[in-house]
């Protein structure tokens, strides 16, 4: 059978399909993959054929991929819920689709269409997923697997991230002084932005292999994006959440809810409310590790992957 995935170009987006597309090559489907130029690197390197379609560069609209579908005449598309054109082209092809989430469901107003009909792959846990989003939609369970290249990190240690969107130095530099205090190594993914000269005891590169540090990590302090929610989940840890916009104040919210994190608004921020809301974090390990265990219980991507020829033309 021959499956075309599709993107958004982009870490957050492209990442969390990686793995159903690997355990789909794994037992015996053909894959492609169409997203921009951005995230073709550790595509290729998987032998997921990835593509540009068009023009597109970021976004995919249903004309862009349209020539691509004649071309490949793929069995099942399965695209990303960011691109929901492609859901248009494959319906005009007459070819099946499928909508891959990245999280919980996305609030209105966040500058993306939310998906709607069709049947979705589902990676976030049902005790954070939107109630109505449960009740309604057709969905696929499929357990959440940090894609991540591999990383060499000793813990124990605090993983900081705001990931490559809303990262600020202001931010970033008082997070890292109100962690300090905690006496813990940090490690930083600054998505470039820059930062004054940090302590021995802070590691601060532009990106880091997320998954590797999480493995390591005994606290995770980020924005609240889906990609990082749900890997510190899967591992058990237990989150500070700085959201700074788009889905993240409902993840937090979704997290604060089920008990496996805390957050601080940005009108909150200081370096001591990061201090005293970080102790307050550890308290939250039991939590999150009831929450890994929900998410591995989940069908994993090779028991989906064996599935996908019913979802077919």
């Amino acid at each position: 059978m021959r499956v075309l995935f599709a993107g958004l170009a982009s870490a957050g987006h492209t990442y969390p399909m990686v793995p159903l597309a690997v355990a789909a090559r794994d037992v015996g489907h053909e894959v492609h993959f169409a997203a921009g130029e951005h995230v073709h690197a550790p595509l290729d390197r998987l032998g997921l054929n990835p593509f540009r379609p068009a023009d597109s560069f970021y976004e995919i609209y249903a004309e862009d991929l349209e020539p691509d579908l004649k071309r490949l005449r793929p069995d099942l598309v399965v695209h990303g819920w960011g691109v929901p054109e492609v859901a248009v082209a494959a319906e005009r092809a007459g070819i099946p689709a499928l909508w891959h989430g990245f999280g919980r469901l996305f609030p209105d107003g966040i500058g993306l269409v939310r998906p709607a009909g069709e049947t979705h792959l589902d990676i976030c846990p049902p005790s954070l997923q939107d109630k109505d989003f449960l009740a309604t939609a057709d969905r696929i369970a499929l357990r959440p697997v940090p894609f991540a290249e591999p990383g060499d990190f000793r813990g124990p240690l605090i993983y900081l991230t705001l990931g490559t969107a809303f990262g600020t130095p202001e931010v970033l530099e008082t997070a890292i002084e109100g962690l300090a205090a905690l006496g813990t190594p940090i490690v930083v993914a600054t998505g470039g932005v820059p930062l004054r000269a940090q302590p021995a005891h802070v590691t601060a590169r532009a990106w880091i292999p997320q998954a590797a540090a999480i493995a390591q990590a005994e606290l995770v302090v980020h924005h609240g994006g889906s990609g990082t929610t749900l890997s510190a989940l899967a591992a058990g840890v237990p989150q500070l959440v700085l959201p700074q916009g788009a889905d993240q104040f409902a993840n937090a919210e979704a997290l604060v809810a089920v008990g496996a994190g805390v957050r601080l608004l940005p009108g909150e921020l200081s370096a001591d409310a990061v201090a005293e809301q970080a102790r307050k974090a550890y308290s939250c390990r039991e939590a999150a590790q009831a929450v890994a265990a929900e998410i591995a219980a989940m069908p994993s991507p090779d028991e989906v992957a064996r599935e996908l020829p019913k979802h077919a033309k």
